[in-house]
């Protein structure tokens, strides 16, 4: 083709950056990095490791002794109690409390869901995202879901500017950039909308079962699972997971279900909260294996290392995200809890 093109046509070709064989080695977004620019970008990468080491190290010397070498279940545990407590707290405590608890899990778990992506050879706008994924709860809150349509809309518009006028941004970029909003943001409003839907304490009441409703599900498959589950359920994503766990999970989820009938404001028969769990039940199944499935693409083990023990905060938040959103989807279309969509 190149053949058939006049001297004047060749001028308007871009220049080639690298051909084949003397590409370096990376993405093509850091082909035109300077050696100097690799260096400071190294140096700066050492200096907040060794930031790290020296905060940790500071922290183990305060650490008494009988608790500085603990085994992986103790870590587990005293995290999960940490988490579990925090959570009970915000969501009982009123409605700022809880958006405001939901905001900073937002915002944390699509920081770590935009590294992830980024490890994968995508270019997230990373600055929209978080931000966007953390005003979804308190949109949600002020406005209801005009309040979601309107960032949805903020969030789809900066993104074109941005790809507009930052020739590295692809395409891709900007889907992953508005996914990981919705994912980590837009999906927990629906805690916030079964909060408000339901006067004090009993809204707080009806989040806090639906939040044992996720841990009952991770528990008892993770309990069932690692001792009589044989048949996988996911091997290429899950390996751990079996059909076992599954269906103990699902007991899990709809034992705490059942106890949402006896929430006052809430119109829901057994049989219908059975269903509920159910559903819900394999909504948060599906969550996890979601999550999973972006860490092993990406090639990460974890999401994060903010809670020890248990990985990232996304890694704790997968099977909330749909689980959430479907509860509140089945709570109002089955005239469960009132609420006015508009």
């Amino acid at each position: 083709m190149l053949d058939r093109l006049q001297p004047d046509e060749e001028r308007d070709l871009p220049p080639v950056v690298c051909d084949a064989e003397s590409a370096p080695e990376g993405p093509p977004w850091h082909y035109d990095l300077s050696d100097e620019e690799r260096a400071a970008r190294e140096e700066k990468r050492e200096t907040r490791q060794e930031k790290r080491d020296r905060l940790k190290q500071k922290a183990l010397n305060k650490t008494p002794d009988k608790l500085r070498n603990p085994s992986d279940l103790q870590v587990r545990f005293r995290t999960g109690v940490i988490y579990t407590a925090a959570t009970v707290i915000c969501v009982l405590a009123g409605n700022i409390p809880m958006v405001l608890m939901l905001m900073v899990v937002a915002g944390i778990c699509a920081g770590e869901f935009f590294y992830m992506l980024r490890s994968d050879a995508k270019l997230p706008n990373e600055m929209l995202g978080i931000i966007a994924a953390v005003l979804y709860p308190l949109s949600v809150y002020i406005a209801g879901l005009v309040g979601a349509m309107l960032v949805s809309l903020a969030l789809l518009l900066a993104l074109l500017v941005w790809y507009v006028f930052w020739l590295r941004a692809r395409i891709p970029d900007v889907g992953v950039s508005f996914f990981g909003a919705a994912y980590t943001g837009l999906l927990l409003c629906g805690l916030v909308i079964i909060r408000v839907s339901l006067p004090a304490p009993w809204g707080g009441a009806c989040v806090l079962l639906l939040f044992l409703s996720v841990w009952a599900n991770d528990a008892f498959a993770y309990l069932v699972g690692s001792k009589i589950g044989r048949h996988k359920l996911a091997p290429r994503t899950s390996p751990k997971k079996s059909w076992e766990g599954f269906i103990a999970g699902l007991v899990g989820s709809v034992i705490f279900w059942c106890l949402m009938t006896l929430v006052p404001g809430i119109t829901m028969a057994i049989p219908q909260a059975i269903v509920f769990g159910i559903i819900s039940g394999c909504m948060g199944v599906l969550g996890d294996l979601a999550e999973s499935r972006i860490k092993r693409n990406s090639g990460f083990k974890d999401s994060g290392t903010i809670m020890p023990g248990h990985g990232g905060l996304l890694d704790r938040s997968d099977s909330l995200f749909l689980t959430s959103i479907t509860a509140a989807i089945l709570l109002i279309a089955g005239g469960c809890i009132p609420y006015a969509l508009f």
